[in-house]
């Protein structure tokens, strides 16, 4: 495993990390307790330093489980969790106010509820799971996370940025409030790096690259016939699955001697960039584990490559 900066802040992480929304189930269906803490345990044991987690995965079983996973990986690890909104729209309409979404004693009760879920003293980084810029200004939210800084409950603060719309975060970026942004970044959604990653690494804003497998088909494993038994059934509703399979077989050129699969080009993508700090898949095996954690050896994807991928942009939003 190899390791970055996280921004400014000084810390050091593994350039892949574990992204636990699926061990939470939810959305994603049932998933084997035993399964999922094996993996997480793989994980440390191959030298991932950073989790990301939310208190909406599963209702916090996500973090729970985590808890669980950590015994003696806990001094090595960075944890990242999320506040859910309490009220509102995802994403939010606009001219609603961040005290709907994010009211300060929400913020706080929700961070004391991850606090146990963890068994943990602090949080190593607590984000908004939902962010725009019109918030910038609202004092409320501010004030909640410098009170649970000053108690020593959180030591970093970020936001997870909207679906596909990278441009919502730039002024948080801009005025310094934010240690890290969570952003879409893959090799469809590739828009954050005509604004957003540039500014990140010219302010010193750690940046969390989630989605890198769009759902699962940039890691090359989904067919027309698919059947999915978990939200993807709505997001790749229609005709959706073939066009994404089809695109996606266009890009096995990315597989080679030095990359052993399309998920582990995907992931590379994502690396290229300098802004990234980190790169968080979803991982509920251990075999994934070890196949993500491959992608991290310091051979790149190729100059000609990166400027083929461009190519293969394909901006739409399936969540909607």
């Amino acid at each position: 495993m190899r390791y970055r900066q996280l921004g400014r802040t000084g810390e050091t992480v593994s350039e892949i990390g574990f992204g636990a929304w699926g061990i939470g189930k939810g959305a994603w269906g049932p998933a084997d307790d035993g399964l999922s803490i094996r993996a997480l345990c793989r994980a440390f044991e191959l030298g991932f330093t950073f989790i990301d987690t939310a208190l909406g995965y599963g209702d916090g079983e996500s973090e729970r489980l985590i808890a669980r996973a950590f015994r003696e990986y806990r001094e090595r690890c960075l944890v990242a969790t999320k506040v859910p909104r309490k009220a509102g729209d995802w994403p939010p309409k606009p001219g609603t106010p961040a005290r709907v979404a994010f009211p300060p004693e929400w913020i706080v009760e929700c961070t004391e509820r991850s606090l146990r879920n963890l068994r943990a003293d602090v949080i190593d980084l607590q984000q908004l799971h939902l962010w725009t810029d019109e918030w910038l200004q609202d004092p409320g939210w501010q004030d909640a996370v410098a009170r649970l800084r000053d108690q020593g409950k959180i030591r970093r603060f970020g936001v997870s940025v909207i679906d596909h719309r990278p441009e919502t975060a730039l002024e948080l970026v801009r005025s310094g409030l934010a240690d890290t942004v969570q952003v879409i970044y893959n090799i469809f959604d590739q828009s954050p790096a005509a604004e957003l990653l540039p500014l990140c690494q010219a302010r010193g804003v750690g940046v969390i690259a989630r989605v890198p497998f769009d759902e699962g088909s940039l890691a090359g494993r989904l067919t027309p016939e698919t059947v999915f038994h978990d939200f993807r059934r709505d997001y790749f509703r229609g005709e959706r699955l073939r066009e994404t399979c089809e695109r996606v077989e266009r890009l096995r050129f990315l597989v080679r001697d030095e990359i052993g699969t399309l998920a582990q080009a995907a992931l590379k993508f994502c690396l290229s960039h300098p802004a990234v700090s980190t790169v968080i898949p979803g991982m509920r095996r251990p075999e994934h584990v070890e196949e993500n954690c491959a992608a991290s050896d310091g051979i790149p994807l190729r100059p000609d490559e990166l400027e083929a991928l461009k190519a293969h942009a394909w901006p739409r939003n399936f969540y909607l």
